[in-house]
């Protein structure tokens, strides 16, 4: 099958692939392809406008079971492959029938992004950000970042010979702070939350012009890798989309991000262009785009984070603006979830299915359960929930309601007799 997408392009000297212009979101104002962030004309975020041209599904199922097969739908050079990247995605996608019956639902895929290298979808988007810092002659990977970020960061810049620069609020889990630290980058803890944190990057990505910052400076490029856990789900589903798909909300920008990779596969013709609907996910004590959702605004109020699902704790989302947009016009929802749901859903998803998934995935799973209860998510219709890191980043959200059912003596008597055999 082949197909193509055009923009209107500018001339370029830099190998970004498909990449030809960035554009204003607000106002769709357009300019040459540059590590900047936000549009001088509307000061509204800056995303990339491509000419793809002609992509064809065997190309791309003849690639590297990674992120590259997709090379041709994303801000990276034609050789992407041939520098020393973590080679991230190709993760699976797993049918969860158990789990489908426990929320009531016919059928049910969980997209596994655990199996990446340093175990979150962060991964694709870190691989995305440095292939495009190259390019622009970047020489410092860097970023503020609520955990998963921070492990991604430091072992892409390793893997590459780069220096890295990460900056976490002092309260993170201890566990992402040692895999973050373990790869032996710059990692410095702020006395703040993420917010603090991400306006500190902003200034310092100013002060540091050899610093890519990945979600700040090059963050158009950085915010196209989420694209290709929507690639994946479409391909893995037979080349086509999904009927709902929930999504955890942080920033914003996944989701929305997975939005626009719908969009561009069924525009390029790669799969029928058929409808679907997007459903966010927010953690009760960190829901300001769910609040939003839910009174009819259209914009969105910061709030101070308080949850226990801190890779998802940003006050202040720069998308989340674009998050309402994309759930209204898909016609899905967003809810949030109390931290005792969390767990819940933590659990939920390890006892059916086997996976074990840090907060964010407990959000998906608890979110999903009440977007079902409320009539919100159709129990008849074919539904994705995007799982986006792995449990044993958040041990502390679980370790005072799991344990041993039982402590006996070495003998196979006392082992029938704590279980009830």
């Amino acid at each position: 099958m082949t197909a193509a997408l055009g923009t209107t392009s500018t001339s370029k000297t830099l190998d970004l692939g498909p990449a030809v212009e960035l554009v204003s979101k607000e106002e769709g104002h357009r300019q040459p392809l540059a590590p900047e962030f936000v549009s001088a004309e509307d000061l509204s975020p800056l995303e990339v406008a491509y000419d793809f041209g002609r992509v064809r599904r065997e190309d791309i199922e003849a690639g590297p079971n990674n992120i590259w097969r997709y090379k041709k739908l994303l801000p990276v050079p034609s050789t992407v492959e041939q520098t020393p990247n973590t080679e991230p995605g190709g993760t699976r996608l797993v049918r969860a029938d158990r789990l489908a019956k426990a929320l009531g639902v016919k059928r049910v895929w969980v997209k596994d992004d655990t199996g990446n290298p340093t175990h979150s979808f962060k991964d694709r988007v870190v691989a995305v950000a440095l292939a495009a810092a190259r390019e622009f002659g970047f020489e410092v990977l860097a970023c503020p970042s609520t955990g998963n970020l921070a492990n991604a960061t430091a072992a892409a810049a390793a893997r590459a010979g780069w220096r890295s620069v990460v900056l976490i609020p002092k309260s993170l889990e201890r566990a992402k702070i040692l895999t973050t630290a373990v790869y032996d980058g710059d990692l410095v803890a702020v006395d703040g939350n993420y917010d603090d944190v991400n306006r500190l990057a902003t200034e310092l990505a100013g002060e540091h012009p050899k610093w890519a910052f990945v979600n700040v400076n090059v963050r158009p490029y950085y915010s196209e890798g989420s694209k290709t856990l929507a690639f994946e789900v479409a391909e893995q589903l037979g080349w086509r989309l999904p009927e709902q798909i929930v999504v955890p909300i942080a920033s914003g920008s996944q989701l929305t991000k997975v939005d626009k990779g719908f969009r561009e596969l069924g525009q390029l013709g790669l799969v029928d262009a058929s409808p679907y609907k997007v459903f966010g996910a927010q953690a009760t004590g960190c829901s300001p785009v769910s609040t939003a959702f839910r009174n009819g605004h259209d914009v969105v109020q910061p709030v101070k984070p308080d949850t226990i699902a801190r890779s998802l704790a940003i006050g202040n989302p720069a998308d989340g603006p674009y998050v309402l947009d994309v759930v209204n016009r898909t016609g899905g929802a967003i809810e949030d979830v109390t931290d005792e749901e969390v767990v819940e859903g933590i659990r939920l998803l390890a006892r059916t299915e086997g996976i074990f998934t840090e907060t964010a995935g407990g959000v998906t799973v608890a979110t999903a359960k009440k977007l079902v209860e409320a009539g919100k998510l159709d129990p008849d219709a074919e539904t994705v929930l995007l799982i986006t890191g792995d449990g044993l980043k958040t041990l502390d959200a679980v370790e005072n309601h799991v344990g041993p059912k039982a402590t006996v003596p070495p003998s196979a008597e006392a082992v029938a007799k704590a279980l009830g055999y």
